[in-house]
């Protein structure tokens, strides 16, 4: 499949700031089932830094507006070739163990809700692969939290979503990391985009999954909020321990005035 990526972020400052760091994430991963037709990152003013590579195998680039401004933009245009690998993420080229993701953040760390869920999830299932471990875990978290727009916000915990009992792809993939972790299975949160029409109808569809380490086969992607792992529809951007620290955009501003983000993702999609 073609899916051809427009993604534009702009933030506007109450008052001009004295310049912007940021780092962006927002290059597609070189693996097995994705292929970069073209793709172009701009951000007008600034500086931008060499494109590399780091150890978990993201590309992430810089941008620096120097000069006093009241806003910056980051537009993201692109056509990348998918193919379905069924979840597995082959072909990844990366240096960090997968032990490293078996630790939690505050936003994912468990409460006794997220305990329970598991508890549940996986009763009578102690001998059962990994895999099969690690699929009934995403149909709990997808089952436990309906999707709903509104219900949370960017700097929700795990914790505090499963409290409320709704939420959305952020909200899935950081219960679904705290689960797995404590089922002993290493996990991580993903950005990337997803053409949620089969049609091509233009859409926003930034979104996130996790992937689970299960031995013998690799990472896997699971998205909780599809009840489904990723395939032919999904771009993988980069990873992270969790929302934060995969964010496709992080930055720092000189300044600190109040600010106002708009962001809009299309994706339309074509049969090869």
């Amino acid at each position: 499949m073609i899916l051809t990526v427009l993604h534009q972020t702009r933030y506007e400052f109450e008052a001009p700031v004295g310049g912007i760091i940021q780092s962006l994430r927002l290059t597609p991963a070189k693996c097995e089932g994705q292929k970069v037709i073209d793709w172009k990152i701009e951000v007008p003013g600034a500086v931008m830094g060499t494109l590399f590579r780091d150890g978990a195998g993201d590309y992430i680039q810089t941008a620096s507006l120097r000069a006093s401004s009241d806003h910056i933009e980051v537009t993201v245009r692109g056509t990348v070739e998918t193919d379905d690998t069924a979840g597995v993420l082959r072909g990844h080229r990366e240096r960090v163990p997968p032990a490293a993701y078996m630790r939690n953040t505050p936003r994912t760390e468990p409460n006794r809700a997220i305990s329970d869920l598991v508890e549940a999830a996986l009763t009578g299932h102690d001998a059962a692969p990994a895999l099969e471990r690690a699929h009934l875990l995403c149909a709990a978290v997808s089952e436990a939290l309906p999707y709903r727009p509104g219900a949370t916000h960017a700097h929700t915990t795990a914790a505090e979503a499963m409290n409320e009992g709704a939420g959305v792809c952020q909200d899935h993939t950081q219960v679904l990391i705290a689960c797995a972790h404590l089922a002993g299975l290493p996990a991580r949160y993903v950005s990337g985009y997803l053409n949620a029409t089969e049609d091509g109808t233009p859409h926003e569809a930034s979104h996130a999954w996790a992937e689970i380490f299960i031995e013998g086969l690799g990472w896997v992607g699971f998205d909780a909020s599809n009840k489904s792992c990723p395939n032919e529809h999904y771009i993988r951007l980069g990873s992270g321990l969790d929302a934060q620290d995969a964010a496709p955009i992080r930055g720092l501003v000189m300044g600190g005035a109040e600010e106002r983000l708009d962001v809009t993702v299309v994706i339309k999609a074509q049969q090869q």
